[in-house]
């Protein structure tokens, strides 16, 4: 998008073997480095991990300094990511983290769904491929049990809205189930107690 001056980065997992720009591959060698309009990725084991090393993986980070200060580091193993951004406070900032304003006590799950909403639209996913969308005839039946009526309707119009999909569409009936428990992490495994 325009924060990369048209570019995308895409990074996945090592069994992916996914480090393309614009769709091609970068960085083919291992330590290797790529320079972009503004832009530049390292690919290279330098650095410390945020956990441990998982067991049968071998350590390869991906290190993207961007526009703006923003450095963005991939830990890449076999099969998932660690992702970890760093960047200077920008206006308006909020999300999934929190809005970094120093007041914890507003970055609740609730209030950043409040101010955020629970999902991005599809029409503004930056990522390639499509996420899992789950909406179980359990989640349905919990939400019908523990789901006041209103709540469940007030759910309904913001998803449909801020998303821009019908009221029947899965991903709002998704979305609904967390704005109705997205302050439980436990909700979908709650849910599969609803047979």
């Amino acid at each position: 998008g325009p924060f990369l001056h048209g570019h995308k980065i895409e990074v996945g997992t090592q069994d992916s073997g996914v480090l393309t720009v614009d769709g091609r591959p970068v960085c083919g060698g291992f330590p290797s480095s790529y320079v972009g309009m503004g832009f530049t990725v390292a690919y290279n084991s330098e650095g410390e991990v945020p956990d441990v090393i998982p067991e049968g993986n071998e350590k390869r980070i991906v290190h993207m300094s961007l526009p703006l200060g923003v450095k963005v580091t991939v830990y890449q193993w076999n099969n998932y990511m660690d992702v970890q951004i760093e960047m200077k406070p920008q206006p308006q900032i909020d999300g999934v983290c929190g809005n970094f304003n120093g007041d914890h006590g507003d970055d609740s799950t609730r209030q950043i769904i409040q101010r955020v909403g629970a999902r991005v639209r599809p029409s503004e996913n930056m990522l390639s491929g499509k996420a899992m969308i789950e909406f179980t005839p359990q989640m349905a039946k919990m939400m019908a049990a523990e789901c006041a009526a209103t709540r469940q309707a007030s759910a309904q119009a913001s998803c449909s809205a801020s998303l821009g999909v019908p009221a029947g569409d899965i991903v709002v009936k998704s979305c609904m189930f967390d704005e109705c428990f997205g302050m439980n992490v436990r909700a979908r495994a709650r849910a599969k107690t609803y047979a």
